[in-house]
């Protein structure tokens, strides 16, 4: 029988976040994936004067998800210039 005070002994644990080292990479890659996003779509709120928008990144964390669908959705195209067109 598994006894209750073997949950806490440090034996099973890994060393880190407690993870396993896959874990742990992808954890590390989430959250960089997350920051790499959260940067642009910050960034490119700032620079279009979307205060609301900005307000909402730094507040919200939808690992991406949100400011992906910002990027290429909801902001602002800019107008391509045709060629031969003036």
């Amino acid at each position: 029988m598994y006894h209750v005070s073997n949950l806490f002994s440090s034996s099973w644990m890994t060393p880190g976040l407690g993870f396993s080292p896959m874990g742990n990479l992808l954890l590390l890659a989430v959250i960089i994936w997350s920051i790499v996003w959260k940067g642009l779509a910050l960034w490119k709120s700032a620079r279009e004067g979307s205060k609301v928008w900005f307000v909402v990144f730094l507040l919200v964390n939808t690992i991406g998800i949100l400011e992906i669908l910002y990027l290429y959705v909801f902001s602002k195209k800019k107008a391509m210039p045709v060629a031969g067109m003036k």
